[in-house]
């Protein structure tokens, strides 16, 4: 996952391993994924694929044209597209998880200063075409959540551990900073993530980072206010 300036709001941080998508290998012969990594390849694959063009448009033959696998390994490994996407979607949390970990706002002392370097993380990743940061979990339960509990029930796991990731942050900051009383850690990360998928769809919207960026922007804005000592401008 070309980079801009950010913008005064924003921090500039290095871009997530959970955005990256690595290149898939192509369908030729001489091209596929050796044995042993079909099973990540075609991961990555449904990654890139499902982001880009959705989850019921996606064909198991695509996949593995991305992935550089023949059908005979994806059954190998899946049973059905269906058993795919669920493992995608765990992968998608695993993949996720170092931009708890790697930036360097995750070492600062002040838990208000790691929850807005956060937000600063995610601006940051706005950039290049929609697919490239648009979240995979969030395209796929869109389309699946009424037609396959498997999927909808792993795409919520998946969401539910970025929430839980940043929960223990929002706890210290209220614990320093104090809080309005009906603001919960746990529902302030759900409003987290509400912002920025639906950021992403409005990116979808206009094929452009742009009006993405700016609904982070406000939700920066509105941390802020939100743990600013009273009466602060």
């Amino acid at each position: 996952m070309t980079s801009k300036q950010p913008s005064p709001e924003s921090q500039a941080l290095p871009a997530a391993a959970a955005r990256a998508v690595p290149q898939a290998g192509g369908g030729t012969p001489a091209e596929r994924a050796p044995r042993g990594h079909a099973r990540a390849a075609l991961i990555e694959a449904a990654h890139a694929t499902v982001r880009k063009q959705g989850y019921a448009a996606t064909t198991v033959d695509q996949i593995c044209a991305a992935a550089g696998v023949t059908k005979g390994a994806f059954f190998h490994h899946f049973a059905s597209k269906e058993a795919l996407a669920v493992a995608a979607a765990e992968a998608w949390t695993e993949r996720a998880r170092p931009m708890f970990e790697m930036p360097p706002h995750t070492k600062l002392d002040d838990p208000l200063a790691r929850l807005l370097g956060h937000i600063d993380f995610r601006f940051s990743m706005l950039d290049g075409p929609v697919e490239e940061f648009t979240c995979f979990v969030g395209t796929m339960v869109q389309e699946a959540f009424a037609t396959s509990d498997a999927i909808r029930t792993a795409c919520e796991a998946s969401i539910n551990a970025y929430c839980a990731a940043l929960t223990p942050d929002i706890e210290a900051t209220m614990a320093r900073y104090g809080a309005p009383q009906d603001v919960t850690a746990l529902g302030l990360a759900q409003h987290i993530q509400a912002v920025l998928q639906g950021s992403f769809i409005l990116a979808k919207t206009t094929n452009d980072p742009a009006i993405a960026r700016e609904s982070v922007t406000h939700l920066k804005r509105y941390i802020r206010m939100l743990f600013a000592p009273p009466g602060a401008p």
